[in-house]
């Protein structure tokens, strides 16, 4: 991760306070090493952050569809039945093959209905069901995913200075995204949840780098709708997030977030973030996302935790000590009560201080383009279920420009490099790793940026000008989808 200088932080008025539902143990080792700063900071802690977690309605995608509809009345989209990707016999694992751009332009209730006729069983109705649970990979899913990240800033609905309906529009590219396989879990990760320290910036276009975050100030504002009510039922932002992660988890994907730990890029409702002070808050932060849906949470800046490798760092401010580091993925684990929660470090490699540190997996580690490389690392690795570190196709500090080949390559390579599937290594890459961006636009600046892309003014020239519309980026994707498909049921 790389960020330009930061602006000036702004502070904000704090949102209703949430209470904490329950106290949790801590082991005896990590609890003499915080006690007396979580002695110190109990009080402050208590009145700065009181966080339950999610208490909205329990079937929000049912709330959501009959919110767009007007009725519970799901109906087969015939355009998916139309547009499904025939790259082979993929039986229950489908996806359409329709681009991007066209995708966001239809509504969102013909993308709820999209995900439910793919889903929907044979001589049956689509419907939206009563419960819908993640995909179940285990609980030591994370160490062999696959990790798309999206940034649903670029992708939100654009008007003028507006961006919104972030989540809506990601909800939109789903039926695209190829599901997970037989043995291995696709995650999707949103690049935002919560709103940039640029706090005058969210929900509108312009500088607001998403390396940043103000933590408890509600979901960001690029991500949900002010207009989703109907009579007197109305979207709650937190409702809006569990919707989407029900969506995705019906269309049988994992889902996650990225989070940074670099003290200087995060805030706490306008507060500039220390690490003994606001440590609680970071915690029930990443727990609340968890609460929302989330399967994996993404940390930035992760190889650098305990000062490790300075030198190299490019982030602003403190991160957590190894202790503190290990307080929190305990901590994350043991709030939520979710085992299977997976815990992802940026750069982070084979040492063994990363295992101990409680994370799941690590990116950015074997040659991607080397096939040979990736099976070396693959051997070294595959007896180990609490911990592996994979490939990346490219990450967010991606400035375009790599040839359709390479890329392809690369996915080729990071998605057959194992002998026995149930030990593959995980691997990162970006939303253009699927569907590439235009070759004016790269994922680290639209990271840094949310800019109006309109030719016109138009919300429709946004979206093609976001993606690549040549017909070599089309045979790309299409290649690339062969390539899960290939993997699909291994």
């Amino acid at each position: 991760m790389k960020i330009s200088a930061l602006d000036s932080v702004k502070y904000t008025k704090p949102l209703q306070n949430r209470v904490q539902t329950k106290v949790t143990t801590v082991p005896h080792n990590l609890k003499q090493s915080h006690a007396s700063a979580l002695s110190l900071l109990g009080n402050y802690n208590k009145a700065l952050v009181n966080f339950k977690g999610y208490y909205g309605d329990q079937q929000p995608a049912k709330k959501l569809f009959w919110i767009l509809k007007g009725n519970s009345d799901v109906y087969e989209d015939n355009e998916t039945k139309r547009d499904l990707f025939k790259g082979g016999n993929t039986g229950w694992k489908k996806w359409v093959a329709t681009r991007p751009e066209d995708l966001l332009k239809r509504s969102p209730m013909d993308a709820i209905q999209s995900i439910c006729t793919l889903n929907k069983q044979p001589d049956c109705y689509p419907g939206i069901p009563s419960y819908i649970p993640s995909p179940n990979y285990g609980d030591k899913w994370g160490r062999r995913a696959n990790y798309i990240e999206i940034n649903p800033r670029t992708v939100a609905l654009t008007e003028g200075d507006k961006k919104s309906e972030g989540l809506l529009n990601v909800m939109k590219l789903l039926p695209a995204i190829p599901p997970s396989g037989k043995s291995n879990a696709n995650c999707i990760v949103l690049s935002q949840l919560y709103p940039a320290m640029y706090r005058e910036n969210d929900g509108k276009t312009g500088r607001s780098s998403l390396y940043t975050v103000d933590l408890h100030s509600g979901i960001s504002k690029n991500l949900t709708s002010d207009k989703l009510s109907r009579g007197n039922q109305r979207m709650g932002d937190d409702e809006q997030v569990k919707a989407f992660n029900d969506m995705a988890h019906l269309r049988g994907l994992k889902t996650g977030i990225r989070m940074p730990l670099s003290a200087g890029q995060m805030t706490v409702k306008g507060e500039p973030f220390d690490w003994y002070k606001h440590e609680k808050a970071f915690i029930d932060a990443c727990c609340w996302a968890v609460d929302l849906g989330f399967d994996a949470i993404f940390f930035d800046s992760a190889k650098h935790v305990g000062n490790w490798d300075m030198g190299n760092y490019c982030g602003v401010g403190a991160v957590p000590n190894f202790k503190q580091m290990q307080y929190i993925t305990q901590q994350i684990r043991e709030k939520t009560g979710r085992n299977d929660v997976a815990l992802i470090g940026e750069k982070c490699d084979l040492n063994p201080r990363f295992k101990e540190m409680g994370l799941t997996a690590g990116n950015d580690w074997g040659r991607a383009d080397d096939f040979n490389n990736v099976m070396h690392e693959y051997d070294k690795q595959r007896w180990n279920d609490e911990y592996a570190a994979g490939p990346v196709i490219s990450d967010d500090n991606d400035r375009g420009g790599m040839p359709f080949e390479q890329r392809l390559g690369r996915i080729k390579t990071a998605l057959n490099a194992y002998r026995e599937p149930g030990w593959k290594l995980p691997v990162y890459m970006q939303m253009h790793d699927l569907f590439p961006l235009s070759p004016y636009s790269n994922t680290h600046d639209l990271m840094e940026n949310g800019e109006n892309r309109s030719t016109y003014g138009d919300v429709a020239s946004h979206y093609n000008n976001i993606f690549n519309t040549s017909e070599a980026s089309r045979k790309y994707t299409s290649d690339v989808y062969n390539e899960f498909l290939n993997a699909m049921y291994q």
